[in-house]
């Protein structure tokens, strides 16, 4: 006989994990939150080895996407999607960087039709999930921000001096600084700051470590699955109409379970998998669905439409004493971490009784950086190194919001970000000492993104088979839009880099400097900057709006046509907000968690 609960959970992520989390907190109510992946490993709680979770089937979905008209210079015009599998999602992989948004963001969702999403609405639930730590390095406002929330919201201790650089050549194009989580956003000229993440004492704060680790785990109401791959919902067609009575899963031997909802089945699995559970169970564009061989039981040609996303240009310049070597960042992942072909230390640590006194050294200082990090949570190991942003309008975007975003890395992408994705071979320019970006090099990365794309992309089911991934197709630069935007956001980099002393001259590959006709000193036509970008615009993992609320759930989140089911994580956005989505995502599972209790009287 199938298990039954009150609420059943698919996906223990950003919004799925603080959703269960709040709902079992009233002792009657029973909770049950089915998650693909694991616990994350121990690695996970290093914020700079965030990179090293990514494109690891354990605790990556290894999904792929095409990207359009962007991805001229990846192999195959195809680049990886990293969503996060295991407990806390893509909050345990990604770069840490919380942002709210624009409150104008949220009106504006609620201008769209979205009731209940205003940022009045939802601004309880950010404070509810923060615990902010002030700084005496870059301006947080006291006022509307949480002080005792679960997430760890902070500035990275200490500040590299890059960081600093960063905000005052940014100062100098006429950004202000501010809280960009607060009144800042506010400011028409634009804000820019050292980078709030989600740490805490220079450890990552997930929502698995904030939400789950610990008190509400051993909760005897909330039972947690791991390991449990959801195949598809228990769909029924009654009188009423079609009905939702929990899930089928393979649980980690490989058995098939079912899973019975009493009140709701929430479907928290992102905005890949959350729409895609929705078609391989029926629900879908009809004509996709049975060209996949599904039947269609619910013909909804909203599901897995509308995708938005985030993509950036990074643009590397020289910075000597300014930027720091990859080399140097490597040490502080300790010596496990310098193994291998390409490190300086043996693959098999057995082998270090024959090291050099060269290689003696080395595995002393990532030692001893090791250590600092585990004692005192200190030093690059803290960092995802994304250390400062900027929002700003381009004046060709939506006045309701910050159209653009520049962030800065004080080094720049090596291999285990690129991988083998970049039609330029990495691995020869990471290895030439006269490189710009070679290994030893000292640089910086700016990141251009646009904050409101106009393009949309979709996600297309393949087969009945769940295990099949879907298409995605991002669709970068398929809105004209798009690209003027960007060329804009790219022209800001390069004046905030000529306020900047010692900045060296951006970096233009080869290939397009010789089919451009540039070479040093030129200037950088719109020709050439378009170009970069349609080469080298790459993902910021912030996929959402494919079930959004309008069209595939209501303002309350329940799926349209479908009684017993709704959707809570990134998929339900009406628009995507301008800025990075994970703190917005948690916020979804906070106030799905108010809308559950208010329609079936759960304590709070």
């Amino acid at each position: 006989m199938a298990a039954a609960y009150d609420f059943v959970i698919v996906g223990g992520g950003s919004a799925g994990a603080a959703l269960a989390a709040r709902l079992s907190e009233d002792p009657a109510t029973s909770v049950v939150l089915v998650e693909a992946g694991e616990k994350p490993p121990e690695r996970e709680l290093m914020p700079m080895a965030c990179a090293s979770l990514q494109l690891d089937p354990e605790t990556d979905w290894m999904y792929r996407a095409d990207a359009g008209k962007g991805g001229q210079g990846f192999l195959n015009k195809t680049m990886p999607v990293p969503r996060g599998r295991m407990l806390g999602g893509s909050s345990g992989i990604n770069y840490m960087a919380f942002v709210r948004g624009h409150p104008g963001d949220y009106n504006h969702w609620a201008d769209l039709g979205a009731k209940g999403w205003s940022f009045e609405d939802v601004k309880r639930c950010f404070e509810r999930m923060e615990e902010v730590r002030p700084s005496n390095e870059a301006i947080i406002d006291s006022e509307g921000r949480g002080q005792s929330g679960p997430i760890g919201v902070g500035i990275r201790s200490p500040v590299i001096p890059a960081a600093r650089q960063f905000v005052k050549a940014a100062e100098a194009t006429g950004l202000v600084q501010g809280d960009y989580n607060g009144s800042g956003r506010n400011n028409p000229n634009g804000v820019v700051s050292l980078m709030q993440t989600n740490t805490r004492k220079g450890r990552r704060s997930s929502t698995y470590h904030g939400y789950l680790e610990g008190e509400a785990e051993r909760r005897d109401n909330l039972t947690i699955i791991t390991g449990a791959f959801v195949q598809g919902l228990l769909l029924e067609t009654l009188p009423v109409g079609l009905v939702c009575k929990g899930i089928r899963y393979r649980d980690s031997a490989g058995r098939l379970q079912e899973i019975r909802a009493a009140r709701e089945t929430v479907l928290s699995a992102g905005a890949v998998g959350s729409p895609h559970l929705l078609m391989v169970s029926g629900i879908g564009c009809r004509r996709e669905l049975e060209a996949a061989g599904i039947k269609c039981l619910l013909d909804n040609p909203h599901v897995g439409k509308h995708l938005k996303d985030h993509y950036q240009v990074p643009m590397v310049f020289p910075a000597p004493g300014i930027g720091v070597p990859l080399a140097e960042l490597g040490l502080s992942l300790g010596p496990d971490a310098l193994r291998g072909p390409n490190g300086p230390l043996p693959e098999d640590p057995a082998d270090d009784v024959n090291l050099t006194p060269e290689q003696q050294e080395i595995k002393q200082e990532a030692e001893r950086r090791l250590a600092e990090w585990h004692e005192h949570g200190t030093g690059y190991a803290a960092s995802s190194i994304y250390d400062g942003v900027g929002f700003f309008s381009t004046g060709l975007g939506d006045d309701y919001t910050h159209d653009a975003q520049i962030g800065l890395i004080p080094t720049c992408y090596g291999r285990d970000v690129t991988g083998d994705r970049l039609l330029i071979d990495v691995d020869q320019m990471l290895s030439d000492p006269d490189s710009v970006l070679a290994h030893e090099a000292e640089n910086v990365t700016f990141l251009a993104s646009n904050c409101v794309p106009h393009g949309q992309g979709e996600i297309l089911v393949r087969s009945p088979d769940p295990a099949v991934h879907p298409d995605i197709r991002l669709n970068y630069f398929s809105d004209p839009h798009d690209l003027a935007v960007m060329v804009r956001i790219m022209r800001k980099v390069l004046e905030i880099a000529s306020n900047w002393p010692g900045m060296g001259e951006w970096y233009v590959p080869p290939r397009l400097a010789e089919l451009h006709g540039w070479k040093p000193g030129d200037d950088y036509s719109d020709a050439l900057l378009e170009n970069m970008a349609l080469h080298f615009a790459v993902t910021v993992y912030h996929l959402c709006c494919t079930c959004r609320i309008g069209d595939v759930v209501d303002e309350r989140l329940r799926v349209k046509g479908v009684t017993g089911l709704r959707i809570a994580d990134a998929s339900i956005m009406p628009e995507i907000p301008s800025g990075n989505i994970n703190a917005p995502c948690i916020m979804i599972g906070e106030r799905a968690s108010e809308l559950i209790r208010e329609d079936h009287l759960v304590a709070a």
